[in-house]
């Protein structure tokens, strides 16, 4: 199946963009073999530049890439200072060590560096770093505009708000600049505290000019207005909406801890169907339409289960090899690759063909000029009159 070019119409739904991304990431959370993690990051990050646009939100993977690894170095050096809890029996350095009360049994700063220690954070801190990075692929593959789209109807108005919120702050930031544009233009400084207080009036003003505009505009379009729904189905609702958010965050904690895989799936899976549940019921109040709903196709649906097939295979793996997804720091051994869990990684690389791939930078349509709209209209003349002639 070869993957068409992105339009408006074949675009792949945000969402599945987002649970292939969270499936990586409870990968991630599963191992600490370094191996893996690295493999993880380079599937996610060929997905990212083969499928990425040039659209701003596109350019944040850069960004959560430089994070994660910020990340590791801030565990490396807390466990420099500060110490590690695993055992070691290759002293690095000792530091001077800071006497602490009694009351601080268990925490000390200074003192021996293992190298058990040290590689022990630095598997901790690969792991944060790997689910930074998926979290980063999303972020960059997702439009957020288009999933706040896709909420369901009772979580309308929340997605509304973010929406004018974000398209709020591109303004923001265009006024800024333009009103020092022309204090430089003017010989005025630009800079300062001064400079500051005189130019975010302005800015200030036009951004509730726009909110006046912006909520007028609004309520002539209905919005805030909802059905009338028995006080029964709105008990109904809240107290299944609240239970099945209870149940996700329950069974996602039990799937990312290694002692709750058992009772995970079934508390998430549980949670989810209430919580959808809840949404529908919710969805009722809501008298409106959508216009252009997004789409769930095929693609979207095998983008969607490569991620969670990434998850449940690296869940799978932990019970018949918990060595090889957690190699110890204790004793100094090299880690190995597991063939059959890395290979369930590369499940993870099917967004890099079945996706839609992006537009070329700059490829737009014609537009049509005034020669074109001229023979379009001339065309239309002669199939008109050439209709008549034969009537």
């Amino acid at each position: 199946m070869s993957a068409p070019q992105a339009t408006r119409t074949t675009a792949l739904h945000a969402g599945a963009w987002w649970l292939w991304a969270l499936g990586l990431a409870t990968a991630a959370s599963r191992t600490t073999n370094p191996l893996l993690l690295g493999l993880l990051v380079g599937v996610a990050g060929y997905v990212v530049a083969v499928r990425r646009t040039d659209a701003p939100w596109a350019r944040s993977y850069g960004a959560f890439v430089k994070l994660g690894l910020l990340v590791i170095g801030i565990r490396l050096v807390f466990a420099f200072v500060l110490g590690s809890p695993v055992p070691g029996s290759h002293t690095l350095v000792t530091l001077p060590e800071v006497p602490l009360p009694d009351w601080a049994e268990g925490v000390r700063i200074g003192g021996r560096v293992t190298a058990e220690g040290m590689l022990f954070a630095l598997y901790d801190g690969l792991k944060l770093a790997a689910l930074l990075i998926c979290v980063g692929a999303a972020n960059a593959l997702a439009n957020p505009s288009r999933l706040l789209k896709s909420l369901p109807g009772a979580l309308y108005e929340a997605g509304v708000a973010v929406v004018v919120a974000m398209t709020f702050a591109p303004n923001l930031v265009a006024d800024v600049q333009r009103l020092r544009a022309a204090r430089r233009l003017r010989g005025r400084p630009d800079r300062g505290f001064k400079a500051l207080l005189q130019v975010g009036l302005p800015v200030l003003e036009g951004a509730l000019e726009r909110s006046v505009a912006l909520a007028a505009a609004m309520d002539a379009r209905g919005y805030g207005r909802s059905a009338r729904v028995p006080r029964a189905v709105r008990h109904t609702t809240s107290a299944l909406t609240l239970g099945g958010l209870l149940g996700v965050c329950a069974g996602t904690y039990g799937l990312l801890g290694d002692a709750g895989a058992g009772y995970g799936l079934p508390l998430l899976l549980a949670g989810l169907a209430a919580a959808l549940t809840g949404l529908w019921l919710g969805g009722r109040r809501s008298v409106r339409t959508r216009y252009r709903p997004e789409r769930w196709g095929p693609r979207a649906c095998l983008v969607a289960g490569s991620g969670i097939a990434v998850a449940a295979l690296t869940i799978w793996a932990g019970g018949y090899a918990p060595a090889a997804l957690h190699p110890p720091a204790f004793p100094l051994t090299a880690p190995v690759l597991p063939l059959w869990p890395a290979a369930s990684l590369l499940v993870g690389l099917l967004p890099a063909v079945v996706a839609p791939a992006p537009a070329p930078p700059g490829a737009t349509a014609p537009a049509a000029g005034p020669a074109t709209t001229r023979a379009t209209r001339t065309t239309r003349t002669t199939q008109t009159a050439q209709k008549e002639t034969s009537q």
